[in-house]
């Protein structure tokens, strides 16, 4: 597919802000099954942009704001060419051993809970590629999505007692319940084009990718019980939602900050064509 994509952030502050320092991690990375055509990363007011990469590979960008300024707007996008590799991750910037995405964090523990609900899927499996893709169908019916449910800071075993959350709660829990098991597991952030037609998105999307022997990293997106196809555009991978979070930074002024966030995903084609009519 060729996607075309629209990413945008709007804060209001109430009070002037004396100096903004912004963490991007927008940018997608090419490698096998998706290639970068053009990218950019637009601000409406004068900022410096620092380009440079993480210590997971992801392409970072920092901004920096001098005030005095009460509000910004941030326009990121481009058009991405993606294949469909039935989840599998090949040709990707990997600077750090697989064995370091099977340290926990305070967002992907496992209580007791996720830890039996994991083994009894890996009981019924003949492989461990099918435990995975069994896990990843499990925590779909067992999870509701429910998009008003967005709260970053929110742990795993809180979404699975809770049985409710947006997709960065299903991914906290599937690489919780997949480390249990024994397979380095990490979050990801990017974006999914939506065969329903809802191009427009309050947020960008998440899922979640496990290794598995023989095959290398593997994308599984429990929020919708399936793994990623050439729908998905694939941006930052952490151990945890913090790690790879679109937009992280701090501020230097007082009063209170406003933030909206909305997210386009179009097939690149379809949109010229509308546009031309």
């Amino acid at each position: 597919m060729r996607l075309r994509i629209e990413h945008r952030t709007h804060y209001e502050f109430s009070q002037p802000q004396r100096r903004l320092v912004q963490l991007l991690r927008v940018t997608p990375p090419s490698f096998d099954g998706q290639a970068v055509v053009d990218w950019h990363v637009e601000v409406d007011c004068d900022a410096r942009l620092k380009r440079s990469r993480d210590g997971y590979g992801n392409e970072v960008t920092m901004l920096y704001v001098d005030g005095p300024i009460d509000r910004i707007a941030l326009t990121v996008g481009g058009e991405v060419l993606t294949d469909d590799k039935a989840g599998m991750v090949q040709g990707a910037p990997e600077p750090l051993p697989v064995e370091l995405f099977l340290r926990p964090t305070p967002q992907t523990i496992a209580d007791a809970a996720i830890t039996e609900f994991a083994r009894d899927i890996a009981e019924s499996a003949a492989d461990p590629l099918s435990r995975l893709h069994g896990l990843c169908g499990a925590l779909w019916r067992q999870i509701r999505f429910d998009a008003g449910d967005g709260n970053p800071h929110r742990d795993a075993a809180s979404t699975f007692a809770d049985g409710h959350g947006v997709c960065q709660d299903h991914a906290h829990v599937f690489v919780a319940a997949a480390r249990v098991l024994g397979h380095p597991a990490r979050y990801i952030s990017g974006h999914l084009w939506r065969s329903d037609g809802q191009n427009v998105q309050p947020a960008a999307h998440a899922w979640a990718e496990a290794w598995v022997d023989g095959y290398g990293w593997i994308g599984f997106d429990p929020a919708n019980g399936a793994s990623p196809t050439d729908a998905y555009v694939r941006v930052a991978i952490g151990l945890d939602y913090r790690d790879a979070a679109p937009i992280a930074g701090a501020r230097v002024g007082g009063g209170a900050e406003t933030m909206h966030v909305e997210v386009a995903v179009a097939e690149a084609i379809q949109q010229r064509q509308s546009q031309s009519q």
